[in-house]
């Protein structure tokens, strides 16, 4: 049986900078302190590298089964995809890769968060 979420995974990854709208109403609680930032700097008009936010209920969902679902990796591949876009390189690519910084950033401090993140980064 599938499990059941309190949010739409299509909204549990949140673009910024380059061809992504911003977010209206940034939260917080969603997005961490990092991803709250970043979405209000494009906003304002801030030249915001492209990127994404990872919100910060998947962290939850990563503890309590220690791993994402197949459909998270997906948009998070299709995230990827809209870096490459925006910025013309090519993960992975050894001409002209493109680079991601992965921080950890959530409205409270969460203890053992860095490893979540490389373990997301790894995995794909």
């Amino acid at each position: 049986m599938k499990q059941q979420y309190d949010f739409d995974f299509a909204e549990a990854i949140v673009p910024f900078g380059g061809s992504a709208q911003p977010v209206t109403n940034p939260d917080k609680a969603i997005l961490g302190g990092k991803g709250l930032g970043l979405q209000e700097m494009a906003r304002i008009g801030v030249d915001v590298p492209p990127g994404f936010t990872i919100i910060t209920k998947l962290c939850d969902v990563y503890q309590d089964g220690d791993d994402l679902p197949d459909e998270i990796w997906d948009l998070v591949k299709a995230a990827i995809a809209r870096v490459e876009t925006d910025t013309g390189k090519k993960f992975g690519d050894q001409e002209n890769p493109l680079l991601f910084s992965c921080r950890s950033g959530a409205a409270i401090s969460m203890p053992g968060m860095m490893d979540t993140v490389l373990n997301i980064v790894s995995a794909l």
